[in-house]
């Protein structure tokens, strides 16, 4: 469910190009909200992510502090779930998951909307991890990661295969649409309050509540696809 007024929409209205509320052709759904919201993002992380590194120091201060303390953090974090071989898959982590925390904590602001509450942004980002999961599979035991498919014995391949690649997609359904459901459900309650009670401040609790649950559903989000990374680089399947 969107805010009652979104920026941008306005904006684009203001500037003569009409937003439709179901998209026909591929220009409506570039101009839908979890699209237009989601480069606001990208554009907000790449802004940020200039300033920290305009004015890097061997002795950090100030925001460098704070930043290498961030990142440093995560990549530890990292290692200690897939080990040292997964270092390289860090920046994909961190982008994911600094892109989902940073969209998770916008629609909490009155008048923006969070491209995770649309499954098509949720979808894709489940998508890019399963799909490099398999290349990290083939990347470290090249055709022989096929038979992590195949079962123990032939003869129970068409009976594993199945299974397992069912088990496989259900990956993508399992981290788009716990992550969808939580912000989707956030903003659908966050309308209501504000619909009904935004003058007298009601909406306020729930606001801070999503602070705490747009952060956990990040994590949790980073957290499994390190885990299926973890998966796919070790050697016993």
């Amino acid at each position: 469910m969107e805010h009652p007024i979104l920026f941008i929409n306005l904006l684009l209205e203001k500037l003569g190009i009409h937003v439709p509320a179901e998209p026909h052709t591929f220009t409506d759904y570039l101009l839908q909200p979890h699209i237009t919201y989601a480069w606001v993002i990208i554009a907000l992380l790449v802004i940020l992510g200039a300033l920290a590194v305009r004015s890097i120091k061997m002795v950090p201060e100030g925001g460098q502090n704070f930043f290498e303390m961030v990142i440093t953090g995560i990549e530890e974090f990292m290692i200690g779930v897939t080990g040292e071989e997964g270092r390289f898959m860090f920046p994909l982590i961190a982008s994911l998951g600094f892109f989902i925390l940073c969209s998770n904590y916008l629609g909490v602001i009155p008048g923006f909307f969070s491209p995770t509450a649309n499954l098509n942004t949720t979808g894709a980002c489940a998508l890019i991890v399963v799909v490099m999961t398999h290349v990290l599979g083939v990347k470290f035991h090249g055709i022989k990661y096929i038979k992590h498919f195949m079962g123990p014995v032939w003869w129970l391949t068409p009976l594993i295969m199945p299974i397992e690649i069912v088990g496989h997609l259900s990956r993508i359904l399992s981290l788009s649409i716990r992550l969808f459901g939580n912000i989707f459900g956030e903003e659908l309650v966050l309308g209501i309050l504000f619909f009904l009670a935004g003058l007298y401040l009601a909406p306020v609790p729930m606001m801070l509540l999503g602070l705490f649950t747009g952060f956990i559903q990040a994590f949790i989000f980073c957290l499994l696809s390190m885990m299926y990374f973890a998966g796919a680089i070790e050697h016993a399947h």
